[in-house]
């Protein structure tokens, strides 16, 4: 790996996240994995990952994640997590909680776990089960008394989009109930599934409008009682968020392969050979890869990104969504209002609108759920 020094120095690694496997008893409309992921089942093994998890920590990096697909498909869990806690890390389950018995639970309580982020896709069963595309509530249910019981922090995860943003206060409502410490209300960005279903998912202006008003009412009301993190989606914002705090600045993404990705979603970027903890080291990915240096400083730049005197704050905004909206990764992140293809994005919100009319008066439903069979004919459903 020879890429040239990118202008500015290059910190640590902050943040590791091990996607364990691509495997998930859920099939949500919504996940970030790749479409493809069937096509490829090859997992890195036990020590595999104990090696990964040894270089980050000697590189600097202090939280590890395990996440998926579903991390608890994985037999050996318990002890990544215990390698994770000897090695110094502060530990993070991010589960839909299928797989979560009391007997793991109380095991990886024991073994130093720290953190357990839960999912929920709304706060009834039938939408919740819908949208999942299994009986999975009451489980989840149990699961989270469960995770009180043991005295973990409860952070409940609820991803959102026009299925269940009218029930915000319907949602916050069963996280005061089931004593969350911190919900994340986080609308659907379009990435992965979420892509392919973004016609099906999109909400209105109105509906975000509406649960924003919701949001900031119960936080009046209640007020540290549970912590509410509203995250709007980026097609209704005029300025890009600062995608992962810039690319490859402080995430380190593992996929259930080995290969390592500076955010979620890059593997959907063409023309980047990401390179692989099978072959390289963790140090020579982070610093010396191509792949990692590709987009960080300001060198790559376009205009209008290259002069903004907020570069340095929002970083361009996310690559994949501009090579999504685009074709280009370079470009302005087009969510920024100061993108020539910002128009582009109302446009998107407004066909998406008509298309859900157009589904409504049909009477169909042309979700694409997260499944092998679908993922195998490239998320184009049956």
């Amino acid at each position: 790996m020879n890429a040239p020094e990118p202008r500015q120095a290059v910190a640590a690694p902050l943040w590791l996240l091990a996607e364990l496997t691509y495997r998930c008893p859920l099939h949500c409309a919504f996940c970030y994995n790749p479409v493809d992921y069937a096509r490829d089942r090859a997992e890195l093994s036990t020590g595999q990952w104990f090696d990964v998890m040894r270089q980050a920590r000697q590189l600097g990096a202090a939280q590890l994640g395990f996440s998926g697909g579903e991390p608890l498909v994985r037999d050996d869990l318990e002890e990544l997590v215990g390698e994770g806690r000897r090695l110094g890390f502060y530990t993070n389950l991010i589960t839909s909680g299928v797989g979560l018995t009391e007997t793991r639970l109380a095991r990886m309580k024991e073994l130093g776990l720290d953190h357990i982020q839960l999912s929920f896709q709304d706060s009834t069963r039938e939408m919740n089960d819908f949208l999942s595309s299994t009986r999975t509530f009451d489980l989840k249910a149990r699961v989270a008394r469960l995770i009180k019981q043991y005295d973990y922090p409860m952070v409940l995860n609820v991803v959102l989009h026009r299925f269940n943003l009218d029930h915000v206060d319907r949602i916050i409502d069963m996280a005061l109930e089931m004593g969350v410490d911190y919900l994340e209300l986080a609308n659907t960005q379009y990435y992965g599934w979420g892509l392919v279903n973004r016609e099906q998912l999109m909400p209105t202006r109105e509906q975000l409008q509406r649960a924003e008003a919701v949001v900031n009412d119960y936080r009046a009301r209640i007020g540290n009682k549970v912590r509410i993190l509203f995250v709007v989606p980026d097609y209704f914002e005029e300025r890009p968020k600062a995608c992962m705090n810039g690319w490859g600045s402080v995430f380190l993404g593992i996929a259930p392969d080995g290969t390592a990705l500076p955010c979620h979603a890059a593997r959907s970027l063409p023309g980047i050979a990401f390179p692989n903890v099978r072959e390289h080291s963790v140090k020579d990915i982070w610093y010396a890869s191509g792949a990692f240096n590709r987009y960080r400083g300001d060198a790559w730049m376009k205009s209008p990104c290259r002069a903004c005197p907020e570069k340095d704050k929002d970083f361009g905004g996310c690559r994949c969504q501009a090579y999504a909206l685009t074709g280009d990764a370079a470009n302005a992140d087009p969510v920024c209002s100061r993108s020539p293809q910002h128009a582009d994005v109302h446009a998107i919100v407004m066909q998406a609108q008509a298309a859900q009319e157009a589904a409504r008066r049909q009477q169909v439903q042309p979700i694409v759920f997260r499944t092998d069979a679908n993922s195998r004919r490239g998320g184009s459903g049956p």
